[in-house]
């Protein structure tokens, strides 16, 4: 008998906390200097309508709070698709809404920017910017189509169910779409890391045949070769090696004892 007024008590509590949460939600919203601009980006499918409300707030020093901004301060929207087209670029008031369609599937890139010229009227350099983007069927506004086309209950239910249907196959076309893109990127990856890779091996093996040919040439310009010893000096300029090669002693051979005596005999040292 004790439980049952206690689990009431924490229901009550919680439904009662989440109500003060719930109320105390608020829109996204950003401060932005007088240069500088903010950007958002959006992945969205092709054909989706976007619509996107804000307003901006002005810092009051005596009251030190935000409050609405006057009509002499705008605010500049652009819109990239992900082929980085612009595809909106306007400027609007201190308070309004921009709508485009997205013909790219991708991600789009929402800019904000003021328009500088009402800078004076800052209080601290600082505008506070209240946004909201609306993306496909969360941007139409079924109150207004129910009363101009005159719609049921029933039958404003069916057309919304049949919105959230699109809009569910185009998601799935766009995440098709992704899932096709990195698939392509992978194999691309694939692909050039293999080429590199039979590219190193090539260079490799083309430096190491070039290393044996010209070991094999210099070892071998070493085994015909033969240095003597003799050594001298000639004016005092330079340094005579006398070399005598194999086939030079080869022939040296048919020689008379005197010639050969002759031709190796060391010279005399002018010195």
């Amino acid at each position: 008998m004790v439980s049952v007024p206690i689990r009431m008590r924490s229901c009550v509590f919680s439904v009662l906390l989440l109500n003060f949460l719930c109320s105390s939600v608020s829109s996204l919203y950003f401060h932005i200097g007088e240069t500088e601009k903010k950007c958002f980006i959006e992945e969205i499918p092709d054909e989706t309508m976007i619509i996107g409300n804000y307003r901006t707030q002005l810092y009051d020093k005596q009251r030190e709070e935000y409050l609405p901004a006057t009509q002499g301060l705008g605010m500049y929207v652009e819109v990239k698709d992900p082929d980085d087209k612009v595809i909106l670029s306007r400027q609007y008031g201190s308070e309004g809404r921009f709508t485009f369609t997205s013909h790219t599937p991708g991600e789009h890139q929402i800019c904000l920017h003021s328009n500088s010229s009402k800078f004076s009227l800052f209080a601290g350099g600082m505008l506070r910017v209240h946004l909201d983007i609306q993306v496909g069927e969360h941007a139409n506004n079924y109150a207004e189509i129910a009363a101009k086309d005159k719609l049921t209950e029933l039958q404003l239910r069916v057309r919304q169910l049949v919105e959230q249907v699109d809009q569910i196959q185009k998601e799935q076309n766009y995440q098709r779409y992704r899932e096709e893109r990195f698939r392509q990127t992978s194999e691309s990856t694939n692909q050039r890391v293999l080429w590199w890779s039979i590219v190193q091996t090539l260079i490799l093996v083309a430096i190491g045949i070039w290393q044996m040919r010209h070991l094999k040439s210099f070892f071998e310009a070493k085994k015909l070769m033969r240095f003597d010893s003799n050594l001298f000096f000639t004016s005092g300029k330079s340094e005579i090696f006398y070399l005598s090669l194999r086939s030079s002693e080869c022939e040296c051979t048919s020689c008379s004892p005197e010639e050969e005596k002759q031709t190796f005999n060391e010279p005399e040292n002018p010195f």
